[in-house]
């Protein structure tokens, strides 16, 4: 499963991905790691969708959610955040999760047991 997670914190990033190699029920290849607005933009695009986006709301160029209305995202998006508040908008934009930060190592495994079970009904038959 490829994935890529945007956020501007380099502790976060590194969290994040040290919680993801706990929860090694399917290997995440982390292929790329974006810290703004503008970068994740010009990212998605010159490059092909993801399988999984991990995305921070809080970002040094502003609010996440601005790349949703510059570039289409068709990957599923767990957002990753410290704050709360934007559940509900996260939710509109059809977030496949929100999880609070510190990212809980079992939470993030539902995440993505769920996510594997999503993407195996989207399989076309063999």
């Amino acid at each position: 499963m490829k994935a890529i997670i945007i956020e501007d914190e380099t502790a976060a990033v590194n969290s994040l991905k040290a919680v993801l190699q706990q929860n090694s029920v399917t290997e995440i290849e982390v292929i790329a790691e974006l810290e703004s607005i503008e970068e994740s933009v010009e990212w998605f695009r010159c490059s092909s969708q993801p399988d999984i986006i991990f995305m921070d709301i809080h970002l040094a160029d502003g609010l996440a959610f601005k790349i949703f209305e510059q570039v289409e995202i068709a990957a599923p998006v767990v957002f990753t955040t410290a704050y709360d508040e934007y559940a509900i908008k996260a939710f509109e934009l059809s977030a496949f999760d929100y999880l609070l930060k510190p990212v809980n190592k079992n939470r993030l495994a539902k995440t993505i047991s769920r996510l594997r079970l999503a993407l195996s009904e989207k399989a076309p038959p063999m």
